[in-house]
């Protein structure tokens, strides 16, 4: 398994030598490389079983240093940065020729962001590259956010992790591109869609794609190994014994609660609930049940992230 630890000098020390390293971030833990580096950022690609057709978001320091990495920032990219960087909001942009055609799939544009997360920012500051780095986990799996989750998938095919503790969002970042000058929204994230739209008005959305822009956009995704089922909890038990079943409540209810529940937050906080959303999965994944059943949660603010991740983790049953 791999070393689990606070140092960040020798997780620069890895990446400079072309190695992967887990990296904590206010989001998910990523899978880190250096992004100038074709061949570090292949073996992204092959440890997390992901196929090369889904681009990277490269994470950098400062907005400062998006210009030695995207050839044009839009006014509206500006503000959103000025405004949610360092934080979950990534924007996809056009890229310079020192970004490798591997992280962006091909494409003439990179998603770039700025991680708010205290250790990150340390090792992106000093380092001579920015970072790209997908979520620390088999591709099409829940998203890890701890160390212990990465290392339990990927510690036998990394040298280190950096512990950053429980990540605060939980969530990926939203993304948002610029087609013919028009801000697009391409995944929703940790920064709500209404937060986007106070700051630089409406937004046009594409979200889902069998041929993505941007990380996030495949149907099918974000799922437990268990068979997963979305709806109303109540209708759904009864067709599944109650012995083997797993059940993901938003909130807590009068009713009594069954063998293997989890609630999100107690309370009906949307915020935690999205922070527990992931452990959560990975949780019941781990009990003696064979499916899983979840209820979406109100559809406002990161509400509409939560039941985008519900969504795509049961697409493929």
């Amino acid at each position: 398994m791999a070393n689990i630890g606070t140092d960040i000098s020798l997780a620069k020390k890895l990446l400079e030598q072309g190695k992967l390293v887990g990296i904590p971030t206010e989001t998910v833990y990523g899978l880190a490389a250096n992004a100038l580096d074709a061949e570090a950022v292949t073996q992204i690609f092959v440890v997390k079983e992901r196929p090369k057709f889904d681009p990277l978001i490269v994470h950098i320091a400062s907005v400062d240093q998006a210009e030695k990495y995207v050839k044009a920032l839009p006014e509206k990219a500006v503000e959103l940065a000025r405004h949610f960087w360092p934080g979950p909001l990534t924007l996809v942009l056009p890229k310079r020729s020192n970004i490798p055609d591997i992280v962006t799939s091909g494409l003439d544009t990179v998603g770039i962001r700025c991680p708010d997360h205290k250790l990150t920012r340390q090792l992106l500051t000093i380092l001579p590259f920015p970072l790209a780095a997908p979520s620390a986990n088999p591709f099409g799996y829940v998203s890890p956010t701890t160390a212990a989750h990465v290392n339990h998938q990927l510690g036998e095919k990394i040298p280190y992790i950096l512990d950053g503790g429980p990540c605060r969002i939980g969530l990926e970042s939203t993304i948002i591109g610029f087609e013919n000058n028009t801000p697009t929204l391409y995944r929703r994230g940790g920064i709500s869609e209404e937060q986007i739209v106070s700051l630089i008005g409406s937004v046009s959305s594409r979200l889902q794609s069998s041929n993505p822009i941007a990380p996030g956009q495949l149907d099918s995704h974000y799922a437990p190994k268990r068979k997963f089922y979305l709806g109303d909890i109540e209708l759904l038990k009864k067709d599944f014994s109650s012995e083997k079943t797993g059940i993901l409540r938003f909130m807590s209810t009068n009713k009594t609660k069954d063998k293997h529940e989890l609630i999100l937050s107690p309370s009906g906080n949307l915020e935690e609930a999205a922070s527990n959303l992931f452990a959560s999965l990975r949780k019941l994944d781990q009990m003696d049940v064979d499916v899983i059943i979840a209820e979406r949660v109100p559809d406002l603010g990161i509400g509409k992230a939560i039941n985008d991740r519900l969504q795509r983790a049961a697409t493929r049953n």
